[in-house]
């Protein structure tokens, strides 16, 4: 499955990804508003078992198919993998 990503000019470390370059119509008003302009950042081919950082290729997969696009948002500060999690001396 072909892979098209954009990012966010309004929002930094935010992504949308696409099964079709340029398929903005997918994304509810509401959604799209907020975080457009989008700048295309690169396509890839998505293929089971590939690995992909700060996302789930299973998940963005489901997401592709059944709404017609994915967001990635920037890693919330709270996240462990990013602020060190419990545990940490």
């Amino acid at each position: 499955m072909p892979v098209f990503v954009y990012k966010s000019l309004r929002k930094p470390d935010t992504y949308l990804y696409l099964p079709k370059a340029d398929a903005f119509a997918a994304l509810p008003e509401a959604v799209a508003a907020p975080l457009q302009p989008w700048q295309f950042v690169l396509q890839f081919e998505l293929t089971p078992g590939r690995r992909l950082p700060r996302v789930d290729a299973g998940v963005l997969q489901t997401n592709l198919e059944a709404q017609g696009f994915h967001l990635q948002f920037p890693p919330s500060v709270l996240d462990p993998l990013v602020a060190g999690g419990v545990g940490d001396g």
